[in-house]
C-alpha cells in the first residue's frame, strides 16, 4: 500500500478548493482561479482540487496547452507546489494528458492524507448522495471504461453536444427532487469513514459550505464541506493545526 502524504501545516498551509465549473461563460471566475493560484497556492506546500474543476471535460485530445487554466496550473506545480486533482461529475474525463499538460497528479476517489498527524479522508462527494438513485445510476454508466471507450470515440462536437443534454437533464432532475434527497446521506458518510479507519472527512459537490461535527461510534468525527465557486470563490485553509473555511470576492 503506498504511504499516506504527510503534512506538517506548521510549515506552509495546504489548500482544498473543489466545484469551480470553470466555464469560458464566466471568465470573471477564470480570472479569479488564476489569481487563487498566483497569489495564495503558491504559498502552499500543496493544493487538492476535489473534483469539478471544469464545467464539461469532453477529453484530454481536446485541450488546449496554452489554455490559461492550464498554463497557470503548470507554473503552480514548476513552482515547487504539488498540485492533486480529482475527477468530479462534471470532468471525470480527466487524463494523463491533462495531467502531463499540468504537473497536476490525478487522484481517484476516497484518498487518504494525513494533516499534522491526522488521518484524513478525500472525496469529491457525489458517491455520499445515495438517497439520489437516479443519479447514482448514471455515475456508474458514465464512469464504466467501456462507455468512456465509445464516448471518446465519437467527435468533439457531437461530445460536446451530450455534455450540453446532460448539463440541461441534470439542472432538469435536480429541480424535481426535494433538497434533502441531493444532499449526503448520513449513514453513507458513517460508514466510509468506518470503512476508512477515520474521523475527518473532505469534500465538495452540494456546494454547501460547512463544518459538520458530529459522533461516530461514541467519539468526535469531522466532515468539512467545500463551496462552489459561483457568486465567489471558496477554499478551505489547514494552516498551523487549524482548518478554516474561506471566501474571495469575484473580480
Amino acid at each position: 500500500m503506498p504511504k499516506m502524504p504527510s503534512y506538517d501545516t506548521n510549515h506552509r498551509p495546504v489548500l482544498f478548493i473543489s466545484d469551480l465549473h470553470l466555464d469560458a461563460s464566466r471568465p470573471e471566475v477564470i480570472r479569479l482561479f488564476i489569481q487563487f493560484l498566483q497569489q495564495t497556492a503558491s504559498q502552499a506546500q500543496a493544493l487538492y482540487i476535489l473534483g469539478d474543476l471544469f464545467e464539461a471535460w469532453i477529453g484530454d485530445d481536446a485541450l488546449c496547452t496554452e489554455d490559461a487554466v492550464l498554463s497557470a496550473l503548470r507554473a503552480l506545480s514548476a513552482a515547487g507546489v504539488a498540485v492533486y486533482v480529482m475527477r468530479g461529475n462534471r470532468d471525470f474525463l480527466l487524463g494523463e494528458g491533462f495531467s502531463e499538460a499540468t504537473g497536476a497528479a490525478l487522484l481517484e476517489d476516497l484518498h487518504r492524507i494525513e494533516l499534522d498527524g491526522v488521518p484524513v479522508l478525500l472525496l469529491h462527494g457525489d458517491t455520499l448522495c445515495t438517497d439520489d438513485i437516479e443519479y447514482q445510476r448514471f455515475r456508474a454508466l458514465v464512469r464504466d471504461p467501456r462507455w468512456q471507450a465509445e464516448f471518446l470515440a465519437k467527435p468533439p462536437a457531437q461530445r460536446l453536444a451530450y455534455a450540453a443534454r446532460a448539463r440541461q437533464e441534470s439542472a432538469k432532475h435536480n429541480s424535481s427532487l426535494d433538497v434533502a434527497l441531493l444532499d449526503v446521506n448520513p449513514q453513507s458518510v458513517h460508514r466510509i469513514l468506518r470503512e476508512q479507519g477515520g474521523r475527518h472527512m473532505i469534500h465538495g459537490h452540494t456546494h454547501r459550505p460547512a463544518v459538520h461535527r458530529f459522533e461516530l461510534d461514541g467519539a468526535p468525527a469531522q466532515r468539512i464541506v467545500l463551496g462552489d465557486w459561483y457568486e465567489q470563490g471558496s477554499y478551505l485553509v489547514c494552516e498551523r493545526g487549524r482548518w478554516q473555511l474561506r471566501e474571495l470576492a469575484l473580480l
